[in-house]
């Protein structure tokens, strides 16, 4: 149980204000649009670029046993948090 709330709430706080939730809001606030379609589409989306990672994951875990994984994954957002501040403050 203490895995699946861990899963949970990494999955839930990286996607709070991320570009698909505003994507989201921003369809739901279009008049046009239904907000349960909406909220089923996205919900729907987000199940399929999981069960992504998820096979993907699953299929690397089996090639990459020998790489520290959690470190490369580290490395990845350290640097791209860096070039985030690096466009932030270049103007691009």
């Amino acid at each position: 149980m203490t895995s699946l709330l861990t899963i949970f709430l990494s999955v839930f706080f990286a996607e709070l204000g991320d570009k698909t939730q505003l994507a989201s809001i921003m369809f739901a606030s279009d008049k046009n649009n239904n907000p349960y379609l909406v909220f089923l589409a996205a919900s729907a989306a987000l199940v399929a670029s999981t069960a992504l990672a998820v096979m993907l994951g699953s299929a690397a875990e089996k090639w990459l046993t020998f790489f520290p994984l959690k470190l490369i994954a580290g490395v990845g957002f350290v640097a791209i948090g860096i070039w985030t501040i690096y466009s932030h403050f270049s103007g691009n």
